[in-house]
C-alpha cells in the first residue's frame, strides 16, 4: 500500500525559504513518478515540480530557478526546496505519485496516490 506523508509547510515572509518533505512507502524506486502540486483558494490545482526514478525533473515556469525537487532513495523521501518565495506561492502543497518507468506526466490526473497536503503561506 502506497503512503505519502508531507511535512515542512508553514508561514514565511516574501524572499524566504522553506523545504517540504514527502516520505513515501510502498513504491518501487525504479518505477515511480513523484511530484509536488499546489492549489490556492479559488484556483485549480497546478503542477509545481516532478521527478522520475532516473532523476529527471520538470518545473512549472513560475518556479524555475527558485524551487528544486530532489529525492533521497535511502530515506524514501522527496524534497521540494523553495527559495525566494513570493506571496503568489501561497497554497496547499501536496505530494503525489504513480508508478511508471519513464516519461512522467505533468498532469495531476495521472497521479493516483496523494498525500494529505501541507500549507505554505508567504506574506508580503
Amino acid at each position: 500500500q502506497v503512503q505519502l506523508v508531507e511535512s515542512g509547510g508553514g508561514s514565511v515572509q516574501a524572499g524566504g525559504s522553506l523545504r517540504l518533505s514527502c516520505a513515501y512507502s510502498g513504491m518501487s524506486d525504479s518505477r515511480r513518478c513523484m511530484g509536488w502540486f499546489r492549489q490556492a483558494p479559488g484556483s485549480e490545482r497546478e503542477a509545481v515540480a516532478i521527478i522520475s526514478s532516473s532523476g529527471s525533473t520538470r518545473y512549472a515556469d513560475s518556479v524555475k530557478g527558485r524551487f528544486t525537487i530532489s529525492s533521497d532513495n535511502a530515506k524514501n523521501t522527496v524534497f521540494l526546496q523553495m527559495n525566494s518565495l513570493k506571496p503568489e506561492d501561497t497554497a496547499m502543497y501536496s505530494c503525489a505519485a504513480y508508478e511508471r518507468y519513464k516519461f512522467c506526466s505533468f498532469l495531476a490526473p495521472s497521479y493516483n496516490y496523494w498525500g494529505q497536503g501541507t500549507q505554505v503561506t508567504v506574506s508580503s
